[in-house]
């Protein structure tokens, strides 16, 4: 989730630069160029941190920034096996 305190329009143009950065990595993989696919995935994490999506917390409550960490290692695994097991379908 990208930081909510951003205003509109700076979370637009960092969104912008990340769609444009994605679509650098798509053409640099199509084009097998290797040095231009790590320019563009350079470009994403970036823009990602940013935004707040990767980097350091942005929120002040002390809670653990459990992002890229599947729930099942998490505290949340309790939780998640019974959304699981209730709609396996829908996970």
């Amino acid at each position: 989730m990208a930081n909510p305190a951003l205003d509109e329009a700076e979370r637009a143009g960092l969104v912008r630069r990340l769609m444009a950065a994605r679509r650098a990595v798509r053409e640099a993989k199509k084009d097998a160029d290797r040095d231009a696919e790590a320019t563009a995935h350079r470009a994403v994490d970036e823009v990602k941190r940013a935004l707040g999506e990767r980097g350091p917390a942005w929120w002040g409550d002390d809670s653990p920034d459990l992002n890229r960490h599947m729930a099942k290692n998490t505290a949340y695994a309790d939780w998640y096996a019974d959304v699981a097991q209730s709609d396996p379908g829908g996970l």
